[in-house]
């Protein structure tokens, strides 16, 4: 039987200026890959900006180019789902600094060679730079809605804190204002294992046979463990044995998590590239939505007009509910509105992505 798939709709922008960046630097020749979904309408003001994470892309409902698998929120976005095609005209745009079509580490640098380790250091403020050169291009002044989960999450809250006019309402899932030691901690053992890679070549891999794979694996496995619950992992695989009834007395994957994790390392290494890892982290690991503003959370939102929605799972311990809780006393000392809820979901942080009925409900609700 024939399998229907959805001809990749990405289209690309390329801005008239170069982009200055937080580091100071400037961004010449930038791209920015990106699909959009349901029709704009006359007023344009139902346009819902979507915000990917860490590992995502704009591919947010069609079928991946590289994967063929079907786009990484197919379950949330569409005709009648709770961000409904049929009312909204949905866009999701690969953020600066990533491998899917958008200016980063592998696109070539004015002089015809691939910027590699020579693109300059990215923040989540310089990626929603990017998103608001973009909604410009469209004509878009103000989002109905900007929503967003984990690193997504982040873009939300830093669009609403840095460009206060562009949405009515902001929607953040499984999200932080700023990242924790141990998330930078987590993040720094991810880029060891690139770097230590031999075939990283201190960032210069293209136009090799070899990349580092292997290195890049690694990091998505030690990431991977972050993304999922305990509970979860004890539920799906616990102690059981892979393929065999008897441990092997050796290092091969005997147990059902470790082929699972390394399963998950190749397949990502095959579809990302590990620069592209490392300079995405690393603006993760900058972002501290106070500091940008004088050190108190508040006065990111003094001077928005949307209303809120936070976000968090019980399970979720890569950004726990103290994460949201945080913003949320921040947005009521500035006097915004703001709704939060925590839901109760075995998946840890991965939640937001995955088979949560709860979250269909909030999101539909808050959407309106």
């Amino acid at each position: 039987m024939a399998t229907a798939h959805t001809i990749d709709p990405t289209q690309v922008l390329t801005l008239d200026e170069p982009l200055t960046l937080d580091s100071g630097q400037t961004l010449p020749l930038v791209e920015i890959a990106y699909e959009t979904h349901g029709c704009l309408n006359a007023a344009k003001d139902n346009a819902i900006l979507i915000c990917h994470a860490l590992t995502g892309d704009h591919h947010v409902v069609s079928d991946h180019p590289l994967t063929g698998k079907p786009g990484w929120w197919v379950r949330m976005v569409g005709p009648g789902k709770p961000i409904d095609t049929d009312r909204y005209f949905i866009i999701c745009a690969n953020v600066i600094g990533s491998c899917m079509g958008s200016t980063g580490p592998a696109s070539l640098a004015p002089d015809g060679e691939p910027w590699a380790m020579r693109f300059p250091v990215i923040t989540i403020r310089d990626m929603v730079r990017g998103h608001v050169a973009l909604l410009d291009s469209l004509g878009i002044d103000t989002l109905h809605a900007v929503v967003g989960g984990s690193m997504g999450g982040m873009q939300t809250l830093s669009l609403a804190a840095n460009f206060p006019e562009r949405a009515r309402a902001v929607l953040v899932l499984a999200s932080t204002a700023r990242h924790s030691a141990q998330n930078i901690g987590f993040h720094e053992l991810g880029r060891q294992a690139i770097m230590a890679d031999n075939s990283w070549r201190e960032g210069d891999y293209y136009g090799f046979e070899d990349s580092p794979e292997k290195g890049l694996a690694v990091a998505r496995m030690a990431a991977h463990i972050t993304y999922l619950s305990e509970e979860g992992l004890t539920k799906k695989f616990g102690r059981r044995l892979q393929d065999r009834s008897e441990k092997t007395f050796g290092f091969d994957a005997d147990f059902q998590i470790e082929s699972y994790l390394r399963y998950q390392g190749i397949s990502f290494s095959n579809r990302f590239d590990a620069n592209s890892y490392l300079y995405i982290t690393r603006a993760m690991d900058y972002f501290d939505l106070a500091e940008e503003h004088g050190g108190r959370l508040a006065n990111a939102f003094r001077r928005s007009r949307a209303r809120f929605c936070l976000v968090s799972f019980d399970t979720d311990w890569l950004y726990p509910t103290s994460a949201s809780r945080n913003v949320v006393q921040a947005l009521n000392a500035a006097g915004k509105p703001v709704s939060f809820v925590e839901l109760s979901a075995p998946y840890g942080h991965d939640s937001f992505l995955l088979d949560v009925p709860a979250l269909d409900r909030v999101v539909a609700g808050f959407l309106g």
